[in-house]
């Protein structure tokens, strides 16, 4: 009786160790490693999903979400508060041009004409902000941080580009790029929610 008791508490120990690794595993997409938690405004967040964007049969660029709190559903997402991150490794070297308008045009699909009003300004302090960097090279990292209170915080190799965009309504905007109603890539909208089975 006390072999098996000492069998169970040895098994339950072992399951009690490896569920956090389960749970909040790291990413490999593309040969790109994301690791399971970053640290943004001096919040850990977790890794929510990562995925990979392509064009025709181009990779073009690997993506993982880092949230507060894993979560599957876009809306619910966009409405959680506090830090988040958007973390982009380029698979290619990509025209500093072609990249800002793609990330600006996507970030258009999905917003109400009203919210275009809203931000179109901050749209045009986005759009200088890329070009500012010049062209993207391969294997260069790019965040997009949510900081409260600031706005949206983007770097370049570890180096901001540019001030912080304000507004969490501006950085909802970027988010939905990725995992709004009208993305161009279905897929990695479900990869970086973690509904995807493949």
């Amino acid at each position: 009786m006390k072999a098996v008791g000492s069998m169970v508490l040895a098994l339950g120990l072992l399951g009690a160790a490896t569920l956090p690794s389960l749970a909040s595993a790291a990413q490999v997409v593309a040969g790109v490693t994301f690791d399971d938690r970053c640290e943004v405004a001096g919040q850990s967040l977790v890794l929510n999903g990562a995925g990979l964007r392509t064009k025709l049969i181009l990779k073009v660029y690997a993506v993982a979400l880092y949230l507060p709190g894993r979560d599957r559903n876009p809306g619910a997402v966009l409405a959680q508060p506090g830090p988040k991150s958007i973390h982009i490794t380029m698979l290619r070297d990509v025209r500093g041009r072609d990249l800002s308008e793609a990330l600006v045009k996507g970030m258009v699909a999905n917003l109400s004409p009203r919210e275009l009003v809203a931000l179109q300004s901050r749209l045009d302090d986005l759009h200088a902000t890329l070009m500012s960097a010049g062209d993207a090279k391969k294997g260069d990292v790019i965040q997009l941080d949510y900081l409260p209170g600031s706005g949206a915080h983007i770097v370049l190799g570890g180096q901001p580009l540019g001030k912080d965009i304000p507004g969490e309504d501006f950085y909802q905007g970027l988010l939905k790029i990725w995992i709004g109603e009208k993305v161009s890539d279905k897929d990695l909208k479900a990869d970086l929610l973690g509904l995807s089975s493949r």
